[in-house]
């Protein structure tokens, strides 16, 4: 069993310090037990940072993945995701996520895709998201779970050509089936997984602390320095950074 004095000396070792900016991104089932459980990580988390810091972790009102019915299958849907209820306590974002959200201590914005924060700053996650922490200094904290989880990649993607977005969006017909403010829903994928090639060049870089907390494999970087390598290769060869050949 991991305990909260080796969880909380391990973030110390890793740089985590009073008044710095987090935004953190958990799996708690990856330290395979830890002592205390959710509470124990925004505890140790809260301690380690102060009132002085802030914390971000994500709020978005969906289900995980929800398995396919043939009919789906069918009309081409790749990815399932039920939009959730403001008041619903289990999402996607698994439970230290959730235990976050619901403290009364911490700020949390109202849309679908939301963040919710704690600390200093906390209060800029209902209307800016994670804008505050990309271009504060803010460093990304991955409790096992890699790179396609930090939402603030997502905010560098306003240069993605619209027929690269069009690829996984879903049609009319499916459209009519699972209304878009009810249902998430992808009609395909890109040939790559982009994201693990930025992941890749940030480590080749130099740009990624690891290290293990039990079982749990731990990321820690800079949010902007990994971010703008995205915002960077979009700019560049979008076409090339997802695998797409154009004809």
């Amino acid at each position: 069993m991991v305990t909260k004095n080796e969880l909380k000396n391990q973030l110390l070792k890793l740089g985590i310090e009073p008044g710095m900016i987090l935004e953190v991104h958990s799996s708690l089932s990856s330290f395979g037990e830890l002592d205390g459980g959710a509470i124990t990580v925004i505890d140790t988390l809260k301690e380690l940072v102060t009132v002085e810091g802030s914390i971000f972790m994500p709020a978005l009102r969906l289900s995980r993945e929800l398995e396919l019915t043939e009919e789906d299958r069918e009309l081409g849907i790749t990815v399932k995701i039920k939009v959730l209820d403001r008041d619903e306590k289990k999402t996607a974002m698994g439970i230290v996520a959730d235990t976050f959200r619901s403290l009364p201590d911490t700020y949390t914005g109202t849309d679908v895709i939301s963040t919710s924060g704690w600390g200093k700053y906390g209060s800029e996650a209902i209307h800016g998201g994670l804008n505050y922490a990309i271009y504060h200094g803010g460093k990304a904290l991955m409790l096992g779970v890699d790179i396609y989880k930090l939402t603030a990649m997502h905010y560098m993607e306003n240069d993605t050509p619209d027929d690269i977005r069009q690829i996984s969006a879903p049609g009319p017909k499916i459209n009519e089936k699972y209304p878009p403010d009810e249902w998430f829903m992808e009609a395909g994928h890109p040939p790559v997984k982009a994201w693990y090639k930025i992941q890749d060049i940030a480590y080749s870089r130099g740009l990624i602390k690891e290290t293990y907390i039990g079982s749990c494999k731990v990321m820690f970087f800079d949010i902007y320095d990994v971010v703008s390598i995205y915002r960077d290769e979009l700019a560049r060869d979008p076409y090339g950074l997802w695998g797409i050949v154009k004809g």
